[in-house]
């Protein structure tokens, strides 16, 4: 039986608010980076489930002029899409390339349900150097997790979940682990940001470093 791991891209294997931050200092200066990091948190869900047919390069380009239009800074002319434009180069964590190819090497199918763009997540694919078999996109599904919607194409394209073993691995417990969880999917939550505990993931780590250990004591090989 085919073991799969699904994973969430940004935040979880790319730095999302590393990415995030580094660009909005550069727009606004490095005193306002941190507030609208939180304020961006806070928009870009409402966005997403209010235009699910988006494409993510919207989605940032939207957040971005609402961040500015609700705290009355100055966007730079022509900067709307900066955002977008920077995704592409925002940094992998370090552990991601060791932790994946560990897991590769012990069987383990690997797939990513990421809320993006088919381009924006091939760059990040890339840049990560780990060979994925598949990748679902919401900008091709028009459906934004913590919607279903990634993990019925998921299932979809593998041929159903009956035959294989199949956990899903996340930073945010909102986008992923919840859903997974209300779907009883088994879940690997990557406590990057070192929250308080959840019950929700099936395990918690802070890194991808035992990733493969975790993975195969969720599904071992041969069952």
């Amino acid at each position: 039986m085919e073991r799969w791991a699904t994973f969430d891209c940004y935040g979880t294997l790319v730095d999302w608010n590393g990415g995030i931050h580094d660009e909005l200092e550069k727009l606004f200066g490095v005193e306002h980076a941190g507030e609208l990091l939180v304020r961006y948190h806070r928009l870009e869900p409402r966005i997403q489930a209010a235009t699910p047919g988006a494409s993510y390069r919207e989605v940032l380009t939207i957040a971005l002029e609402q961040l500015a239009a609700e705290t009355g800074l100055m966007l730079p002319e022509g900067e709307a899409s900066a955002l977008a434009r920077s995704l592409p180069t925002w940094p992998v964590f370090e552990d991601v390339h060791d932790g994946l190819t560990q897991a590769r090497e012990r069987g383990w199918r690997l797939g990513i349900l990421s809320n993006t763009d088919r381009d924006l997540v091939d760059a990040s694919m890339d840049s990560i150097g780990v060979h994925f078999d598949l990748a679902i996109v919401a900008s091709e599904i028009e459906s934004y997790k913590p919607a279903h919607r990634h993990w019925e194409v998921f299932r979809e394209r593998v041929g159903g979940v009956d035959s294989i073993r199949h956990v899903h691995v996340a930073q945010s417990l909102y986008h992923d682990i919840a859903p997974a969880s209300e779907l009883g999917i088994p879940s690997i939550w990557i406590n990057r940001l070192e929250e308080p505990e959840d019950p929700r993931p099936s395990r918690t780590l802070l890194t991808t470093t035992r990733l493969a250990d975790t993975l195969d004591e969720l599904a071992p090989a041969g069952d």
